[in-house]
């Protein structure tokens, strides 16, 4: 696809760089460009656009797009310090403290592949409550792990 932007500015996060650019603006991952031109246009930033404003909406917008599932978790405060992004974000503002010092909390994900695969690195510092579906495919995961190892 052929494009002319007007670059606003770049941003580094995770060790890419991200090019935020009008019209719009939108979001583009440098290394995806194949080829540019380069003109002699004057790019014009919109009066009171704020880079670091616009790229934290934008990772906002992302995210949510991005987790459009829910995970139903009890999980344990050493579990809960492993988890970042959205999931931390969740647990810190909706989780509920049981007198056991684990947290439930609705956690939001990307699909019930992510959720497993998620998860399931948490160990035994988490149990998963719902969905159902995820609930058993974690089940049989860790029953097929026990009798491997067992």
């Amino acid at each position: 696809v052929d494009r002319r932007l007007a670059p606003y500015g770049l941003v580094l996060k995770a060790g890419r760089w991200y090019l935020v650019a009008g019209p719009g603006p939108r979001t583009y991952r440098v290394d995806q460009i194949l080829a540019l031109t380069v003109t002699d246009e004057d790019a014009e930033i919109p009066a009171g656009f704020d880079l670091a404003a616009h790229w934290r909406a934008s990772q906002r917008d992302f995210h949510d797009r991005l987790h459009q599932d829910e995970a139903v978790v009890r999980i344990s405060p050493r579990g809960a310090a492993r988890l970042t992004g959205a999931a931390a974000r969740a647990l810190a503002e909706n989780g509920v403290r049981e007198a056991d010092g684990w947290t439930r909390a609705t956690l939001p994900v990307e699909g019930p592949d992510h959720a497993h695969a998620t998860l399931l690195a948490l160990g035994a510092e988490v149990e998963v409550l719902a969905p159902d579906g995820l609930r058993a495919r974690v089940a049989a995961t860790v029953r097929t792990l026990a009798a491997r190892y067992g």
